[in-house]
Formats: structure tokens, sequence, C-alpha cells
């Protein structure tokens, strides 16, 4: 069985302006190398619609928080680098990779883990797999840098590297192997229903 820290990760998170299609405002990147968490890389987007009440309300970015701030085309190169040659990690997955791949037009998306499937795989006693659950029920937040508040790219991207951390070790059992972690047991194994992104 190969080892799950035989892969290099990368945890993002995207916060949008509250259109649709939504379009970024903030985007965080937190590497996993060798089953360690690395340091999170940020950007704040001025995106090329205004942000909605909505959004607004959500994770507290406003038009004049992003006016100066660069487009997406400025910081391309960077969230490419970002994003290389690593395996895709998010919670509730398909937005933030909807948004990655509409921003970085001919990005092959790589291989996805979802927190989101994983919890409801490997937790399903947890009452929510909602992040903020998550994060109450695992004390994920904990020690965390000064300053970061959920909602914002860097925490959730921040917290959800926990989680996923937490998940594949499952420090209540045994590490989980690659293999186990992209193959679940069938419907009616032990740990659940195969759902993996």
């Amino acid at each position: 069985m190969t080892d799950w820290t035989s892969l290099n990760y990368v945890v993002v998170d995207v916060e949008g302006n509250g259109q649709r299609p939504p379009d970024l405002v903030e985007l965080a990147a937190v590497p996993i190398i060798g089953g360690k968490i690395g340091d999170a890389q940020s950007w704040l987007v001025r995106p090329d619609t205004t942000i909605t009440r909505m959004a607004r309300n959500i994770h507290g970015i406003t038009n004049d928080a992003v006016a100066a701030a660069p487009t997406f085309a400025d910081i391309h190169a960077a969230v490419l680098d970002a994003v290389a040659d690593a395996v895709l990690v998010a919670h509730n997955a398909h937005v933030d990779v909807g948004v990655l791949q509409r921003k970085l037009g001919d990005w092959q998306c790589p291989e996805v883990f979802d927190t989101l499937k994983l919890s409801r795989r490997l937790r399903p006693e947890l009452p929510s797999h909602k992040l903020g659950a998550l994060v109450d029920a695992l004390l994920l937040g904990d020690d965390l840098p000064p300053g970061l508040t959920p909602h914002r790219a860097t925490y959730d991207a921040l917290v959800t590297a926990r989680l996923f951390v937490k998940l594949v070790t499952r420090t209540f059992h045994n590490p989980l192997s690659l293999e186990e972690l992209r193959n679940p047991p069938p419907v009616g194994g032990d740990d659940g229903p195969a759902t993996l992104f």
C-alpha cells in the first residue's frame, strides 16, 4: 500500500463576487508536502463585475477593498505556479474547481479530493459536514495565525488543509493508504458509500 504522503497536495479556497457565474475576489492556496501543511499564499483580486451585497455579507470583502487589487490576469502565472504538480483538495470542491477552470483557461484540472465528501464517508457520525461545523467539532481552528476569519480564503483553506490531514491520518484509527483514499469501499462497506469527488 502506498502512503498518502507520497503525493503533493494543494488546498484551495475561492471567495466570489456573488454574480452568476461567480467571479473571483480572493483565492488562497495551501500546500501539503510530505504530509505537512505549508504556508498559505493568498491574493485579493479585482473582479470584472461588482461584489454583491449578499457576497459582502458572507466574506466581508467590499468593492473598495479590491479596487486597487490586481486583476486575475495579473496573478495568473502565480496561481498556476501554486497549483502546479499537486493534487487539488477543497471543501465542496466543484465550486473551487469550476472557478479555477474558468479563470485559468486551458489549465488541466488534476486529481481532486473533496473534503466534504471525504468527511461524509469517513466521519458519518458527525451531525453536519459543513466546514464551520467541522471546524468546531474537530477543533480545526485552534492556534491559527491572528486576524484570520471564517469565509475568508486563507482561513478556509487552512482549516480545510487541517481537515484533510485529520481525515486521511485517521488519528482515531490508522492512516489511510493512497489506495484507500482513492478507492473507497463499495456501498455497504465499513466506511459507507463511495463518495470521493
